[in-house]
């Protein structure tokens, strides 16, 4: 999966998920260029840092024009806040909307030229929220699943020249994972319900997006790539008081 001498522009690459993709691209041999509104408190080794707002589409555009060469975006910039629907304005939510969904779409007509010359690919970072209730985020979510269905019409629209796919990433150990699951107690207890019993670390994402990326992906495109450990344990399964071994003995 090297990626020697290609140009890869990484969204929101400066921390957490998005500095494990980074570090992966600059171990791959690509030339990675990160984006964020502020500069990393411990840079990305092998990276260069731009500051960018990627709501902001004209800084948008004058971005991507200063740029000679780009083979490979990663949309990963995005999140939001715990919000319930209704102890907020739709302004507040539609924000969480435009970074998760029309940002990505604007970064991705911007560095559409650059990929097409280069017979590039994109990665859109999604998440597993975007298939299933999201309560607390449900905003972002929906972002996500409109997210994961504009890479398959782009896939469609800009083939055979360009590639598009998008990483369905589950739960994933950061410098934050405590914001969203608390303590090591906390972390253990969530780590639990997913079926590796861990959650994924930013440089196996990273791995997925460089495998997309690289050759060995050549073939593919409009694809998810489940990057969750499993998924989630089903709630009923630990509800139910049948005696399943029973049942199960019953019925055979």
């Amino acid at each position: 999966m090297e990626l020697n001498g290609r140009v890869a522009v990484v969204t929101g690459g400066t921390r957490g998920v998005g500095a494990g993709i980074a570090r992966s691209f600059a171990e791959a041999g690509a030339e990675v260029v990160v984006c964020a509104r502020r500069p990393p408190e411990v840079p990305v080794e092998g990276t260069e840092f731009a500051a960018l707002d990627v709501r902001d589409h004209d800084a948008v555009r004058a971005f991507f024009a200063g740029l000679s060469r780009v083979d490979v975006l990663v949309n990963n910039a995005g999140g939001g806040p715990y919000r319930l629907l209704a102890d907020a304005d739709a302004e507040r939510h539609t924000r969480v909307v435009e970074l998760n969904l029309l940002a990505p779409l604007a970064v991705s007509l911007a560095a559409y030229p650059h990929l097409k010359r280069a017979k590039g690919s994109v990665v859109m970072v999604g998440s597993v929220s975007g298939s299933r209730p999201s309560p607390g985020s449900a905003a972002y979510g929906a972002a996500k699943a409109g997210l994961e269905n504009l890479a398959r019409s782009m896939a469609v629209e800009w083939a055979p020249d360009v590639r598009v796919n998008t990483l369905v990433v589950g739960m994933v150990r950061t410098e934050l994972a405590h914001l969203h699951y608390g303590d090591e107690d906390g972390v253990g207890a969530v780590s639990r319900t997913v079926p590796l019993g861990r959650l994924a670390e930013p440089a196996e994402v990273g791995s997925a997006a460089v495998f997309l990326a690289s050759a060995g992906a050549a073939y593919i495109t409009g694809a998810s790539l489940l990057v969750h450990g499993g998924g989630e344990r089903p709630a009923f399964l630990d509800a139910a008081t049948a005696d399943r071994e029973t049942t199960t003995n019953k019925e055979s």
